[in-house]
């Protein structure tokens, strides 16, 4: 039998309403999440959080109370159930423009026109959107739910998106990759890819946030919310850099990916002075990034136990607090073998990777969906 195993992938697209157009959208993300509130006060008082029973309880009501569709208000109960499944300590409360799912009911994608045709509390609109050409590739395989969120001024829909994945490559060697902050990737090859500009970046943002807020005006709080997700956003987009390079080589030389599992790493005391820069370290993202863009390469990734990687001496194997003279430098104590700390660290990823490669080359369909 056959599988075929599905990457899930979420386009983001720009609409470009006329004000009009805009206003109806406002409106309608208003209207649904009043219902949302609504949903959730009935949901708290009767004690009831599951979707298919909160449905019962909720749905007429709703419908009788707000001027939405059906298929609206089913989404509103299916986003209270979901608010609540984190914990039901508190009463959910929702923000007026918080982003609403439309699905193929109520939302129509015309992606040769560049169009939508969305549900709005007063009446369907045909809205044209805007995206990258990557972007468009993606709507073509696109399945299931959209969400409409705003932001900052401007309407956008994220939308689900299947493409197949391909066959993993069959692989001999891995290319280990050792996370950080001064060096935010090193590969097992001794490609570094420096946290410089990032660390920089989060320190020019972190100067700016702080003299704004002590500043206080009304004239500083708009600045403040213009930088908003700046930083992020630089951030974002080195991790997307960095992982395209490092899938792109193990593409092209025949390996798979190995990873620090480091789950857990958040727990871990830090100095104070060390708190922000700690607290900034986004190698979770990296980690996704690096993961899903292997999967549609065909590129096997797997995570390895990370202790004592950068104390361990890729030569003779000793283990050693001392091996590491500085964060930069390692130096075996037992047979003098000197190189880059990360590189090193990288180095042992891969080997400790490379044992288990059998597994790894599995074609195993974590994190996707698999159909026949």
């Amino acid at each position: 039998m056959c599988y075929i195993c599905i990457v899930k992938l979420t386009a983001k697209v720009k609409l470009l309403p006329t004000p009009e157009q805009a206003q109806s959208l406002k409106q309608t993300l208003e209207m649904a999440n009043s219902a949302c509130n609504y949903i959730s006060e009935l949901a708290w008082e009767k004690k009831t959080f599951r979707q298919f029973p909160l449905h019962k309880l909720a749905y007429h009501d709703a419908r009788s109370k707000f001027p939405l569709t059906a298929q609206i208000v089913v989404r509103c109960i299916s986003k209270v159930a979901d608010a609540y499944k984190a914990d039901r300590k508190s009463k959910r409360v929702f923000k007026p423009h918080g982003a609403i799912a439309f699905d193929n009911r109520i939302l129509r994608w015309y992606v040769d026109r560049s169009e939508v045709s969305i549900w709005t509390i007063n009446g369907r609109m045909r809205i044209p959107f805007v995206c990258g050409e990557h972007q468009l590739q993606l709507l073509k395989s696109q399945r299931g739910e959209s969400d409409l969120v705003f932001v900052s001024g401007q309407f956008y829909l994220f939308t689900s998106c299947d493409v197949e994945e391909p066959n993993p490559l069959d692989v001999e060697d891995v290319l280990g990759v050792d996370f950080g902050i001064a060096n935010l990737a090193t590969d097992s090859d001794g490609e570094i890819f420096s946290g410089e500009a990032v660390e920089e970046n989060r320190r020019k943002y972190e100067h700016r946030r702080r003299n704004l807020q002590r500043k206080g005006t009304k004239s500083a709080k708009r600045k403040l919310k213009r930088l908003s997700g700046k930083q992020a956003r630089f951030q974002s987009n080195v991790n997307h850099v960095i992982s395209k390079r490092l899938v792109k080589k193990a593409q092209d030389t025949q390996r798979g990916i190995a990873l620090e599992n480091l789950k857990g790493i958040r727990e871990a005391t830090v100095r104070r002075k060390q708190r922000s820069k700690h607290a900034n370290w986004s190698f979770y993202q990296l980690r996704s990034f690096i993961e899903y863009k292997a999967r549609r390469a065909g590129v096997p990734v797997v995570l390895v136990d990370p202790k004592n990687t950068s104390r361990t001496c890729p030569v003779c194997g000793c283990v050693d607090k001392a091996n590491r003279r500085t964060q930069a430098l390692f130096s075996c104590v037992s047979c003098g073998f000197s190189a880059p700390a990360d590189t090193v660290a990288a180095r042992n990823i891969r080997a400790r990777a490379v044992v288990n490669l059998p597994m790894v080359s599995n074609p195993v369909c974590s994190g996707t969906s698999c159909r026949l």
